[in-house]
């Protein structure tokens, strides 16, 4: 009787852990797209999307392909969404247009937590720790001096309670510009994925080809979003995220433009990830209705055209497992038949930005940003700029402008307390249509505590990335998938009229008042050597011995004249001796000569006989 039960148990069970996980899907996608100026910008998207509830603490007892490492961070610190971004170099709006995944240069962090959540500061430096570790960076020093709460620029990519769309005080936002990004931050990556690095699009990773490049950014994001086209249910999305923007011209040995998968990455692809429902490589081979001068190897599996607004878009799709079944290898290569048109520049995106830095000397400053919009209507955008505490901001000094005519704008701002939190503006204000919009204002440099200063202190000190929001109604240079869902496939079925994007602008360094650190250098050896020679005499005094010599008595003229004569006789003396003694020894060595001799020429008593 117990053996049928105990059969039972484990059939219940085993239905219950299969039915929990086995919903869970994956997919990895690659899509390439060539830019002007020889440049090749080509984005890995890996979608993981688990059907449970993140509010649900039961979710996290079991583990399928969502990696655990992070589920018990999401678990243990109550996250809503979790957006990260690692980023080395810059992207270029007005040249490449808009990236799938906008991230500033170095490390940003942006989180929801949920409303169980008692202490958000703290559990936000906790949660900053744990992330640090788990993917091997330095967001550990995400503290409160560089940590805002932005009011206007940030909602929730996925479901969330209706209050969050109207208070932002459970998210928490910060940057670390001066982050670098290297092969340790790409390998804690790369092992969230199923198949690691061992099969599938993953292969390609080459930490030399993309640390190479002019661009690459790591991108994680985790939100709650609907499990089915009802919404009736919720599911899990981690994507994660490889952009990287080559230079194929540089690195051709005949320096052309063509490119494909082996000289983008060095290797070709052998296989798709088994656990992978879907593997695909996507190229775009025409935008705006104007195709590419191109040729693609081999011939796609087929060809997508998209209207994307007033936008037409074609997409070249290779489905990967069709193209590496028995042993063989896909390697999509692009051949140019003209390449005078790529040295041209192409059309800037509707909206793009140039911050930087005015004034002159180390006392008094400014920053103004530059907003260009080619659109032909009225463009509502938010502006959100977060600036160091020892920045002394004028915010009297703070003026929008066009052409010279002020715009109006709407505007929250939180001072900076010193050493304590950073300046904190958003602005809320209209493009005119066809214009640049100029932001400025000017700041005083604060004086640091020479302990506050970084070992290259001379180098400056970096203020993070401004960021630009807006809802365009154009997808001209938009490459992003709808926001129902990560996969970039997803924009074959898309019919939105209006596109969110979030552009980063340039990070400025900016130099403060900084001691000469050779002073205390000098001021140390010159003590140094006070101290070694007070310290060497009195170590000489206390040392050293003294013995008393007792005084002889002076020699006159006539007793040193004596004296010599003495000498010289002794002297002769002395020869005299030493040659009698001489012909002593000689005389006993002859006479010791003879009586040897005459022992030999004695008769012996054998010869007699």
């Amino acid at each position: 009787m117990a053996a049928p039960m105990l059969r039972c148990l484990l059939f219940f069970l085993g239905m219950f852990f299969f039915g929990t996980n086995a919903s869970d899907e994956f997919s990895e996608e690659l899509f390439i797209k060539p830019l002007q100026k020889g440049y090749v910008y080509s984005h890995f998207q890996f979608t993981t999307k688990w059907n449970a509830s993140i509010h649900h603490q039961e979710t996290f007892q079991h583990y399928h392909l969502f990696p655990k490492a992070l589920g018990e961070v999401l678990l243990h610190y109550d996250v809503q969404e979790l957006h990260l971004s690692q980023t080395q170099g810059l992207w270029h709006h007005r040249q490449w247009g808009y990236p799938i995944h906008d991230a500033p240069p170095g490390a940003e962090l942006w989180v929801w937590f949920k409303p169980s959540v008692k202490d958000i500061d703290k559990t936000w430096t906790d949660l900053a720790n744990a992330v640090s570790g788990l993917f091997c960076s330095s967001l550990n020093f995400l503290d409160s001096k560089n940590t805002v709460t932005p009011r206007w620029s940030f909602r929730p990519q996925g479901l969330a309670h209706q209050g969050y769309a109207y208070r932002s005080y459970f998210m928490r936002y910060g940057t670390l510009p001066r982050e670098i990004v290297c092969t340790e931050n790409l390998t804690p990556w790369r092992k969230l994925l199923p198949c690691d690095s061992n099969a599938g699009l993953s292969t390609l990773f080459n930490a030399f080809h993309f640390h190479d490049a002019n661009y690459h950014s790591l991108g994680l994001h985790v939100r709650p979003i609907c499990a089915d086209s009802a919404c009736m249910e919720e599911a899990i999305e981690l994507s994660q995220s490889l952009s990287v923007v080559t230079d194929v011209v540089s690195t051709s040995n005949t320096g052309a433009p063509h490119w494909s998968l082996k000289s983008l990455f060095g290797n070709h692809l052998v296989s798709a990830c088994p656990i992978a429902s879907k593997s695909v490589i996507m190229v775009q081979t025409a935008n705006s209705q104007e195709p590419l001068p191109y040729r693609l190897t081999p011939e796609p599996t087929s060809v997508e055209e998209v209207i994307r607004g007033d936008q037409k878009h074609s997409f070249a799709v290779y489905q990967v497992p069709s193209f590496t079944h028995s042993g063989r290898v896909l390697n999509v290569a692009g051949t140019y038949n003209d390449v005078s048109g790529l040295q041209e520049d192409g059309t800037p995106p509707p909206i793009h930005a140039h911050r930087y830095i005015t004034g002159y000397g180390l006392s008094d400053g400014g920053i103004s940003c530059l907003i260009h919009s080619s659109l032909p209507v009225n463009q509502s955008i938010i502006y959100l700029d977060i600036l160091p505490w020892f920045t002394r901001v004028y915010f009297s000094s703070l003026e929008v402008s066009n052409n010279g005519h002020k715009v109006p704008f709407k505007v929250h701002y939180v001072p900076a307390k010193d050493r304590s939190r950073p300046h904190h503006l958003e602005l809320s204000f209209m493009l005119w249509p066809h214009s640049t919009t100029r932001v400025s204002f000017t700041f005083t440099r604060a004086f640091l505590k020479w302990t506050e200063y970084p070992p290259d202190a001379n180098h400056g000190f970096y203020i993070s990335s401004a960021v630009i929001t807006a809802l365009l109604p154009s997808s001209f240079g938009y490459t992003s998938p709808p926001q129902e869902s990560s996969q970039l496939s997803s924009i074959f079925s898309e019919n939105s009229t209006s596109y969110l994007i979030r552009i980063h602008t340039e990070s400025l360094l900016v130099s403060l008042p900084t001691p000469d650190f050779s002073m205390p250098y000098n001021v140390i050896c010159l003590a140094c050597t006070v101290l070694a020679i007070a310290f060497g005499s009195m170590h000489n005094l206390t040392t050293r011995r003294f013995i008393k010599e007792e005084a002889k008595a002076k020699r006159g003229l006539l007793t040193k004249v004596k004296s010599f004569f003495t000498r010289q006789k002794d002297a002769t003396l002395s020869e005299q001796a030493d040659a009698a003694e001489s012909a002593d020894q000689n005389d006993i060595k002859e006479k010791s000569k003879e009586k040897l001799e005459a022992s030999n020429d004695k008769p012996k008593e054998g010869d007699q006989s």
